[in-house]
């Protein structure tokens, strides 16, 4: 009889961020094969914080601890969408940067995800709402209840489109990202 190989299933962890100012979300999933779990997800409070600066430094400590204990292969975040209020979103710019720093001051490759496509790839519908985000993660990663913040489920939910998608959207640089949300999303052009 001859011995049989037994095939290594690799494992790789993927943090999802959905930035934000007041509330960060993140999520960690692991990947065994083609079968994922969740590993961890939750919120990251920042409203309690009174200036901008002390935030992004609350974001840079946490999304670093995060990192250092658990050892992702891949951190994807949710690109900012365009909106109304300018000072809105350079913040949120500035929140998803200094994530990105974190995960790149640790040289882990960064991909970026339009909502739409987050929303797509997860609920197969690009404007789904959170709420129909977070029931559709209850099937795919067996959750047993939806959380208070559904920032936590989007984050997860982007962990999960980057895997889907497996890494191949990745950018290497805000244009590119932007690019393809422009695409992907005409009718937020003025």
């Amino acid at each position: 009889m001859g011995k049989v190989a037994k095939i290594a299933v690799k494992e790789k962890i993927i943090l999802g961020i959905d930035p934000g100012t007041n509330i960060m979300g993140y999520g960690l999933i692991l990947i065994e094969g083609k079968a994922y779990k969740i590993l961890q997800f939750g919120v990251i409070h920042l409203k309690k914080y009174g200036s901008h600066e002390l935030k992004l430094k609350k974001i840079f400590e946490r999304i670093t601890g995060i990192i250092d204990e658990f050892h992702p292969d891949a951190v994807a975040l949710e690109a900012p969408f365009y909106g109304q209020n300018v000072q809105s979103m350079l913040k949120l710019g500035r929140a998803q940067g200094v994530a990105m720093a974190a995960a790149l001051a640790r040289d882990i490759p960064i991909a970026e995800y339009s909502p739409k496509k987050v929303k797509q790839s997860v609920t197969g519908n690009g404007n789904a709402s959170k709420e129909q985000v977070a029931e559709m993660l209850k099937t795919l990663v067996q959750m047993t209840e939806t959380p208070k913040l559904l920032d936590a489920t989007d984050a997860l939910a982007v962990a999960i489109c980057h895997h889907f998608h497996d890494g191949r959207l990745q950018t290497r640089g805000r244009a590119a990202g932007w690019k393809s949300f422009l695409q992907e999303n005409p009718d937020r052009i003025k």
